[in-house]
C-alpha cells in the first residue's frame, strides 16, 4: 500500500478528480508524462511575465518583455520536453509567436506598470482542513482594498463552471493561513482574452478547502484499497497513460473507428491507430 503523499497541490487534486488511474501512473508509477506544447507555451510566457513583473514598474514594458523572453528562449529550446516535441524550424518559430502572443496579451488586459506587485512565483505550504496543500502563486498584487491572487491562464476559457476559481481561491485560503491576511479578490487572467475575477469570501474560501478535504479523503480510501478507477473522457486522447490502461484503450479504438476521434489526438501514435 501506498502512503499518502506529502503535499497536495491543485494541480494533483485536479488529476485525481479527473482520472483516479491517472494520478496513479503519473505520482506513485512515476510513468513519463512529458510536457505538451500547449503547456510549454504557457511555462514560456509564464517565466518572460515572471522576470517582468520583478522590474521596477516604469521597465514593465513590451519591449522589455521582447528582450526577456530572447534571454530565455535559449533554455526552453534546450529543454528535454521541448526537444521531445521534435518540432521543426517553421514549427518553432509558430511556436515562439504563440508564446509571444500569450506574452503580449498581458497588455489587452493591464498595463503592468501601474500595477502594486508584492510577489511572483510565491511558494505557498500549509495545512488546510488537515490537507498539507502546496501552492505557487503566479503574483501577489496590493490595492487600496488589499491583497489579491493573481493566476495567468494561456488556454482556452472554460464555457462552464467556475471551477477554474478553486485554483485561486486555494492559495487565498494558504496565504491567509500562513499571513493572517486574508486576500481580498482572486484573479484568472486570460492572456490577451479576458480577465475573470471574484471577490475572496469566507463562504467561497470553505467551500474550496471542503472540496480539497473531499478529494484527499477519497485518495485516502483509493491508497488503502489499491484501487484507482478509470474514468474515461475524449480527454484519454491525449493522456501520456493511454497505453498501459485497457479501459482507456478500448475506449479510444471505439472514437477512432467511429470517426470521433480527433486527427492530432496523441493516442493515435501510442495505440498505432
Amino acid at each position: 500500500m501506498s502512503e499518502l503523499p506529502r503535499s497536495f497541490s491543485h494541480s494533483s487534486a485536479s488529476t485525481f478528480k479527473q482520472c483516479p488511474r491517472r494520478w496513479k501512473h503519473k505520482y506513485i508509477d512515476k510513468l513519463p508524462d512529458p510536457t505538451g506544447e500547449a503547456a510549454l507555451v504557457g511555462q514560456f510566457a509564464h517565466d518572460v511575465l515572471e522576470q517582468l513583473c520583478k522590474e521596477e514598474p516604469e521597465l514593465r514594458t513590451e519591449e522589455k518583455a521582447k528582450e526577456i523572453a530572447g534571454t530565455i528562449w535559449p533554455k526552453v529550446a534546450e529543454r528535454k520536453d521541448f526537444k521531445s516535441l521534435e518540432l521543426n524550424s517553421d514549427e518553432q518559430l509558430k511556436f515562439r509567436w504563440k508564446s509571444w502572443n500569450a506574452i503580449k496579451g498581458l497588455w489587452d488586459l493591464e498595463d503592468p506598470s501601474m500595477i502594486s506587485v508584492e510577489a511572483t512565483e510565491q511558494r505557498v505550504s500549509t495545512s488546510l482542513s488537515g490537507v498539507p496543500f502546496l501552492g505557487i502563486i503566479d503574483r501577489l498584487d496590493r490595492d487600496e482594498d488589499g491583497l489579491i491572487v493573481v493566476d495567468y491562464k494561456t488556454g482556452k476559457i472554460p464555457k462552464y463552471g467556475n471551477d477554474n476559481f478553486n485554483q485561486v481561491l486555494l492559495y487565498a485560503a494558504a496565504v491567509a493561513g500562513k499571513t493572517g491576511e486574508q486576500p481580498t479578490r482572486a484573479r484568472l487572467l486570460y492572456l490577451g482574452k479576458e480577465t475573470k475575477e471574484t471577490e475572496v469570501s469566507v463562504d467561497l474560501l470553505e467551500k474550496a478547502v471542503s472540496d480539497l478535504s473531499g478529494t484527499w479523503g477519497k485518495l485516502k480510501s483509493n491508497l488503502d484499497n489499491n484501487e484507482f478507477e478509470t474514468i474515461t473522457t475524449p480527454l484519454c486522447g491525449w493522456c501520456s497513460f493511454i497505453a498501459q490502461c485497457p479501459a482507456g484503450t478500448e475506449f479510444i479504438k471505439k472514437r477512432a473507428s467511429s470517426g470521433k476521434l480527433r486527427p492530432d489526438a496523441p493516442a493515435r501514435s501510442a495505440l498505432g491507430l
